[in-house]
């Protein structure tokens, strides 16, 4: 049996899954946390991986390995190697003001690059280092991902090197920099020098390796490396998803995306136009308030996961006109990083437990949905939602799922399909082909749209008033 290994960094963690080769077939696993916050010293990311690496047995008896990692994250290095400062994550909004400088700027960015940044890119971060930090940006010699980091890392060049020493990427993970198009695969250094301040033609970047090519070796070993992907797009290629299919992912993020054979770009920004990790396009959209909203709710009430769900199918459809606008965090889309969660409709009637549980878990997929209408909007195909994440295995979250989206939703059977997507590389870079694994569903909820729903979370503005 070949064995090939997955990894999936994400924001909370590390995950590592050590599959066969042929199959798909688990047989390993590791994990390892990491610290919270929205800047963290990459250096944890290391120690994390290794201890995931440990727990799992090791890499001895595996022949390939590739890294599925967080997207937009900026790392930043001098001309050493050396990390200059903690990295800025996704979710950190602090660089707002900044992406609508870049917007203003140049008002063809979705068209340079398939996306208008928002607050989470790595370009709107690299220019709140420059304003910031100016001191900071100066040092930089090279910028990457957290994935590409790890990749990096893993290939043994670090800070114990004398002299800073290649980077690889692929595309998907590239597209979300905001300094990069896909099309051309190639960088569009105007935009990241105005973002920096500097003239980008002396940095670093990371080669753009394509699907199935090698990005190099292990360090001391034999072990392959493939060149890795942005989680989303690594959690496309580990469910095997083909046009027609729309992901909906319900973690720290939500997301919403789906392959696409041409770019889809929006230059209203709700849309991001991102590259998929075989060689295809992955149109996304994504909220910031996810999971945690159901975490958020379930501790208001006392509960665990699986009696919130209870307690929501004690609510009709609608929650008795109860409604939930799910911006706990801010929000990506709409694009509002200062906003504040709100219920709205709080009556005698409507303020119950069931009503408040039912809430919660309409309004995070309602946020969802609506990024499925920009989706089709743009020229997708929805024929098929596959629900994932933790959330999605709980049957009241899959079963009113099925009442706010107007497509046939399945639910794949849990899984790490972001790491299992970089084994999907590893195995490729391994065969030279895109390896074809057997997909299990464990749920197939019955349609039941139901209108209601949806119609009244749209009575509210984005804003979060009333809508006139």
């Amino acid at each position: 049996m070949t064995l090939v290994a997955g990894i999936d960094s994400s924001t909370q963690s590390c995950k590592i899954v050590i599959v066969d080769a042929a199959t798909g077939a688990l047989v390993r696993t590791g994990r390892a946390s990491h610290p919270a916050g929205t800047e963290v010293d990459p250096n944890a990311w290391w120690v994390a991986l290794n201890e995931a690496i440990t727990e799992a047995g090791g890499l001895d008896d595996v022949s390939a390995i590739s890294v599925g990692g967080q997207q937009h994250g900026m790392v930043v290095l001098d001309a050493a190697g050396r990390v200059i400062r903690p990295a800025l994550l996704w979710n950190d909004t602090r660089s707002a003001a900044a992406a609508d400088a870049l917007n203003a700027e140049f008002p063809d960015l979705a068209e340079r690059t398939g996306s208008r940044p928002v607050a989470s890119f790595t370009s709107t971060k690299l220019r709140w280092l420059r304003d910031a930090e100016p001191e900071n940006a100066q040092l930089v010699a090279a910028v990457c991902l957290p994935h590409d980091w790890l990749t990096w890392r893993l290939r043994g060049f670090g800070p114990e090197n004398p002299e800073l020493t290649e980077l690889v990427t692929d595309r998907s993970d590239a597209s979300g920099t905001g300094y990069f198009n896909s099309v051309t695969n190639a960088y569009d250094l105007e935009v990241l020098g105005a973002a920096l301040g500097r003239d980008a033609s002396a940095l670093t970047l990371p080669r753009i390796v394509a699907p199935g090519d090698r990005a190099g070796i292990v360090a001391s070993s034999v072990v392959v490396m493939a060149c890795g992907a942005g989680d989303n797009a690594a959690a496309a290629l580990g469910l095997g998803a083909r046009s027609g299919d729309v992901v909906v992912s319900i973690g720290t993020s939500g997301t919403v995306f789906a392959v696409a054979t041409t770019q889809l770009p929006d230059a209203t920004g709700t849309v991001a136009g991102f590259a998929d990790a075989s060689g295809n396009f992955l149109p996304l959209v994504a909220t910031m308030n996810a999971a945690r909203v159901l975490d958020s709710t379930a501790a208001l009430l006392g509960v665990n996961h699986d009696e919130l769900g209870v307690l929501a199918l004690e609510a009709e459809p609608g929650a008795d006109g109860l409604v939930l606008q799910p911006y706990f965090e801010g929000e990506r889309t709409p694009n509002l990083p200062e906003a504040t969660a709100t219920l709205f409709g709080m009556t005698l009637a409507s303020t119950t437990r069931p009503s408040l549980a039912r809430a919660a878990i309409e309004g995070l997929l309602c946020g969802l949905a609506d990024g499925l209408d920009a989706l089709v909007q743009q020229g997708v195909n929805a024929q098929r939602i596959l629900l994932i994440g933790g959330a999605a295995q709980n049957p009241a979250v899959s079963s009113i799922a099925a009442q706010v989206f107007a497509v046939p939703i399945v639910v794949p059977e849990p899984g790490e399909y972001v790491a299992l997507g970089a084994a999907v590389q590893a195995a490729w870079v391994l065969t030279g082909a895109r390896p074809e694994w057997t997909l299990t569903l464990v749920a197939e909820p019955a349609s039941d749209y139901r209108p209601v729903i949806r119609d009244q979370y749209a009575r509210y503005s984005a804003a979060g008033s009333p809508a006139s």
